[in-house]
């Protein structure tokens, strides 16, 4: 459960006695190797997206599940597509008990440098103040906010695949859902929830498309492909990577802007600034292939190619996944095949990739190479199923996301 630390209002915790000038105390030398020994790390992220015009005086209760677990709880509230700053003035987190109703007790409020409200200029984000108590992996966490004075252009992710809440009038400190009687299918500001832990766990990024957001998985099961990938590293031995942050914008490119911000200009935000970060698992290309734009194979793997080294200008290595079968699409062609399949074999045979997973592979017809195997396609012909989402996750190895 969500535990915080209560400090009555005009209070302030006393501070320890100061050691005299140059000591160094057993205490300080224990204190300063635990901090060393742990770090923030992602356990849930969305891409920010424009995703309409804000409402004043309106709550949003939003349901997201967390990867790795931890204590000291941080979320990120995006205001990156705003045209001015929006204010929020009460935030709380909690767990979800079913619906928009939340676990007597787990219920708490947030603070943003001290205080319950916090304004967020336009293009900016801002991360809470820690939050005191353990919150466990995979945990249905919700997080309410209220804004006051949202106007203008809004942030969010538009496809969340999950049940999230709304309601006029500021209701987030309620536990009860008799207040949020009406639904969406979208998150609202909140783009990345963190907790602290080990400073030996590290966090994945998937950076990809429709297939990475989820779309035509089970509506509030949590089986995107990142999901199943996250339960099988909250019980694996193989690796120290445990943290999943799912950066996948349906529709999107890689080179071009469209859906969502292409994913070389969208990289900064949404992987390389996620705290614990290890590896950039990158899935994308379907999209400026199949848009008939005239991008080439070459165009793809220099956009790959950048991707690849400013990921490694920050320490991180770079997972490649090959591009899925989409034949029966209604946008399929000769040519566009021949373009996925160049593009398949360089990120199969370079080496420029730290490792490979192979989903082309894994999703093809073994009697029409160019297809999705029906018993994994959800009948478009280029989005998996439930099943295919989890073979795409099962076909990932591990110990290839620690890139030793």
């Amino acid at each position: 459960m969500l535990l915080a630390l209560i400090v009555p209002s005009g209070q302030a915790m006393a501070a320890a006695p100061a050691a005299p000038a140059g000591a160094v105390t057993a205490g300080t030398t224990a204190a300063t190797a635990a901090s060393a020994s742990r770090h923030d790390v992602v356990t849930w992220g969305a891409s920010a997206q424009d995703v309409g015009t804000g409402v004043a005086d309106r709550a949003f209760r939003l349901v997201v599940r967390t990867s790795v677990g931890g204590d000291n709880l941080r979320i990120r509230l995006s205001n990156a597509f705003g045209d001015r700053p929006v204010t929020f003035d009460n935030v709380y987190a909690g767990r979800q008990k079913t619906g928009a109703e939340l676990v007597r007790g787990s219920n708490k409020p947030l603070t943003f440098n001290g205080s319950r409200s916090v304004t967020i200029p336009a293009g900016g984000s801002v991360y809470s103040d820690p939050l005191p108590g353990k919150l466990p992996a995979q945990t249905n966490l919700v997080v309410s906010v209220h804004s006051p004075d949202a106007a203008g252009r809004m942030t969010g992710h538009g496809m969340a695949m999950q049940t999230n809440y709304y309601t006029e009038g500021d209701h987030t400190a309620e536990e009860s859902a008799a207040n949020w009687g009406s639904q969406t299918g979208s998150w609202f500001y909140l783009d990345a929830v963190t907790v602290r832990t080990s400073s030996s766990i590290g966090a994945v990024v998937t950076l990809g498309d429709s297939i990475t957001d989820g779309w035509q998985s089970s509506t509030d099961l949590n089986r995107r492909w990142p999901d199943y990938l996250a339960r099988r590293l909250s019980t694996s031995t193989a690796t120290t990577v445990e943290g999943v942050a799912n950066e996948g914008i349906s529709g999107n490119k890689v080179l071009a802007d469209g859906a969502g911000v292409s994913a070389l200009n969208r990289l900064d935000r949404d992987v390389l600034s996620q705290p614990g970060v290890r590896t950039v698992f990158l899935f994308e290309g379907i999209n400026d292939i199949k848009a008939h734009s005239g991008v080439t194979a070459e165009d793809l793997i220099a956009g790959y190619r950048e991707i690849i080294d400013r990921a490694r200008a920050e320490g991180l290595c770079v997972v490649g996944a090959t591009v899925g079968p989409y034949k029966g699409w209604y946008e399929w062609d000769a040519a566009g095949e021949a373009v996925r399949q160049e593009v398949n074999a360089f990120i199969r045979d370079s080496g420029e990739f730290d490792a490979v997973a192979d989903f082309d592979r894994a999703l093809r017809s073994p009697y029409d190479q160019e297809r999705i195997l029906p018993f994994l396609d959800n009948g478009d012909h280029l989005h998996p199923n439930d099943k295919g989402m989890q073979v795409m996750a099962d076909t990932v190895d591990l110990n290839s996301l620690d890139c030793s």
